[in-house]
This record gives structure tokens, C-alpha cells and sequence, in this order.
């Protein structure tokens, strides 16, 4: 983990926004049920399944919750602008290093000219954590889980959230994290 102390289980703790307009976002596989429940309609595209208990258990979860998983990712942007109202990156995580192999680079590829709004898990799918990826996929909203990382600060989108209010204030002093104070009792602040 990027931050010592805080095991990785908490690094995928989920946060929940609520967005200009009305629209709610929620980050993490946990939450697509919990969309459902809401009435929304997600629908998941997950080429590469790890055979981790907890991943195997969420997806279950999803399926028992008649969330459709999609066997191919479209190619056509004009089609997923047309049937989907936003498109959350949760393809990579911070520690994503290297060049983008097959199949993540037509898909990213193909998400870099949709319309409809992107929303960006912790770092923007492709982006080196320190480096970022000007030329690479620019979300509208990236949500920074525990703290924002460096290539944050490359983020042009209109949006930026940090969720997590979890990490304690000696961590946050150790590691020079400077995290603001969260309103009241969110667990959300807006950045940007």
C-alpha cells in the first residue's frame, strides 16, 4: 500500500457521493448492489476476474442481484454515450505500472472518446501514480480514496472528491499526508 499502516482492504473502502444534479456515485465492487437497491441500472464489464475469495464473493453477490455483466466491452463510443449515462474507471489502481497491455488498451482507447462523463477511481485508469498521462483518459470526476496521489494534481476534470475519512491523525502526520478536515460528519469532501 502507498501508505504503511493502512492494509489494503481499507484502501478499497467505498465512498459515496452525491453529485451536482443529483447524480450518486459510489466507488467499489460492494456497491453495485447497493446501486441496485437504489434503482439505478449498472452494468459491469470485468474481462479479467482474479480467483481472490473476496472478488469471487462480489461477484456472486452482483449476479444474485441481477446486475447484467457484459461479455464484451463495446467499441462504438457513440453506443455507450446513447445507452449509458456514466462510465466509472475502476479499471487500474495506483499501483498500475507499465504500458497498458490488450485488452485494457482498446478500452481505454475507446473511453477516451465517449461523451457521456467519466468518473475516475482514485487515479484515472492508465495514469502513472507520480506521472499522470496527458495524453491518456481525462475523467470529468476523480475520487481520491485515503489521500490524492501525485498525478492528482494533473487532473483537469471539473470534479474532485476525497473519500476516506478513515486514516488516523498520526499517519496523517507521519507521512506529511495534509488531508483537510472533513465537513461535520461526511466522509467525502469536494476538492474541486
Amino acid at each position: 500500500p502507498p501508505y504503511p499502516g493502512l492494509p489494503s482492504p481499507v484502501h478499497g473502502c467505498c465512498c459515496h457521493i452525491t453529485l451536482p444534479h443529483t447524480v450518486r456515485f459510489r466507488a467499489g465492487p460492494a456497491d453495485y448492489p447497493s446501486l441496485r437497491l437504489q434503482g439505478y441500472e449498472p452494468t459491469i464489464f470485468y474481462p479479467k476476474r482474479p480467483g481472490k475469495t473476496l472478488y469471487h464473493a462480489l461477484t456472486t453477490q452482483c449476479q444474485k442481484m441481477d446486475i447484467p455483466f457484459l461479455t464484451e466491452f463495446p467499441t462504438e463510443p457513440r453506443f455507450i454515450d446513447e445507452v449509458y449515462n456514466l462510465v466509472v474507471d475502476a479499471i487500474f489502481g495506483f499501483s498500475f505500472q507499465g504500458k497498458v497491455r490488450e485488452p485494457f488498451a482498446s478500452i481505454l482507447s475507446t473511453l477516451e472518446t465517449v461523451t457521456i462523463p467519466i468518473a475516475s477511481v482514485d487515479i484515472p485508469s492508465g495514469w502513472d501514480v507520480e506521472l499522470g498521462n496527458p495524453q491518456g483518459l481525462q475523467p470529468d470526476l476523480l475520487v481520491s480514496l485515503t489521500a490524492p496521489k501525485k498525478a492528482a494534481a494533473l487532473f483537469t476534470g471539473r470534479y474532485h472528491f476525497l473519500g476516506g475519512r478513515f486514516v488516523p491523525p498520526a499517519l496523517d502526520r507521519k507521512y506529511h499526508l495534509n488531508l483537510p478536515p472533513y465537513p461535520g460528519t461526511e466522509c467525502v469532501r469536494q476538492l474541486l
